[in-house]
């Protein structure tokens, strides 16, 4: 039987770790999952943790990279169905508040994330999110769908805005109905940021 290449056999241990640190932190939460008993359910060691992820936090934030990548994949998908650059926009913030429902996003990198890793605004995904943004803008303004305004600066109080948001519907009470509250104003912001309002817009202004 060939051996399986080095790389092949790190790249299975770290799948291995993060498939069962991702299930012990989604069900029940990063406080009370014992490194003993996700690396027993990989059938690995901790040296194999402290290894690949340094500790129990660097597992975390390997765990909530992975997610954000798969948000990410989503998002892009909703943007991507849209008829036009700003309704994907739109749908994409939408989108974005509407995860915080899920039951593993809003535990682990919502919750358990700020409370282990810091201040979420300064994590790098948080930085590519902003740059993906603010190219978005600016392509909105350069055709006219939205008033002239600095991209980074709008980006970053979108951004700010959605992960404001979304933290306080994954600590809410009732996280439906702060999602609802939440989708209902975020709407209202981005429309402001149009050049032209729609009838239905002015119609309910007028009223």
């Amino acid at each position: 039987m060939a051996h399986r290449p080095r790389s092949e056999m790190i790249a299975k241990t770290r799948a291995k770790l993060l498939a069962a640190a991702r299930h012990a932190f989604g069900t029940m939460g990063y406080a009370e999952a014992s490194m003993d008993d996700f690396t027993a359910e990989a059938g690995l060691t901790r040296g194999a943790l402290y290894h690949h992820f340094g500790d129990k936090k660097g597992l975390l934030r390997a765990v909530i990279a992975e997610i954000d990548a798969e948000m990410n994949a989503r998002l892009r998908e909703v943007s991507g169905r849209a008829d036009s650059l700003w309704q994907g926009f739109c749908d994409e913030c939408i989108a974005y508040l509407e995860m915080a429902l899920e039951p593993e996003i809003r535990r682990i990198v919502l919750r358990d994330g700020p409370s282990v890793l810091g201040d979420p605004s300064a994590w790098d995904s948080q930085s590519e999110c902003i740059a993906s943004m603010a190219g978005s803008l600016r392509c909105l303004a350069g055709d006219g769908v939205i008033v002239r305004v600095d991209p980074e600066a709008t980006a970053r109080l979108l951004n700010g805005a959605m992960l404001h948001a979304a933290q306080w519907i994954a600590n809410a009470p009732d996280p439906d109905v702060a999602a609802r509250h939440s989708i209902q104003a975020f709407g209202a912001l981005l429309s402001g940021l149009l050049k032209q309002r729609t009838a239905d817009d002015q119609g309910r202004r007028a009223g």
